[in-house]
């Protein structure tokens, strides 16, 4: 038998509290960067301030969303899921990261279930995600919304 779940509680936020998930994102890239097969080094020098600006960008030509899980137990963000609207309605799933301890219990669900009714809400005319290489062990969890491959992107590596 497993363990009960913690308690999670879910928060919105937007541009102004993406800090809260710095330590998070980090752990998404150094999983990127264990997994990658072509582009190592490109997690390599990626950086959180880099993504941020990145997110930045995007707030101010559309809408960003952040939501996160918080475990009041432990005072600290488990989990995040960051969305976007483009100005043509595009939605995206940016980036989801759930702390290890807290997956397989409904966490990332419950954040990208959240994502996706903000982009409804909202008048998205389409949504996708984006799978880094090296991460298609993903396929499943996002294909339960609705994703599936529509094409594949090659790009060159440079050295």
């Amino acid at each position: 038998m497993t363990a009960p779940a913690p308690p999670v509680e879910y928060r919105t936020t937007d541009i102004a509290g993406i800090e809260t998930i710095r330590p998070l994102w980090e752990k998404l890239n150094a999983h990127h960067h264990a997994h990658a097969r072509a582009f190592k080094t490109l997690y390599e020098q990626m950086t959180f301030d880099d993504r941020k600006a990145y997110f930045a960008g995007l707030a101010e030509t559309g809408a960003l969303r952040v939501d996160l899980a918080f475990d009041p137990a432990v005072e600290k963000c488990v989990g995040y899921c960051i969305s976007s609207l483009s100005p043509e309605s595009a939605g995206e799933i940016e980036s989801v990261y759930v702390d290890e301890v807290y997956r397989l219990q409904g966490v990332g669900t419950a954040l990208v279930r959240r994502a996706l009714a903000w982009l409804d809400a909202n008048g998205s005319a389409a949504k996708r995600v984006s799978v880094a290489d090296g991460n298609e062990e993903a396929f499943p969890f996002y294909r339960k919304f609705g994703f599936y491959p529509r094409r594949t992107v090659l790009e060159q590596k440079r050295e």
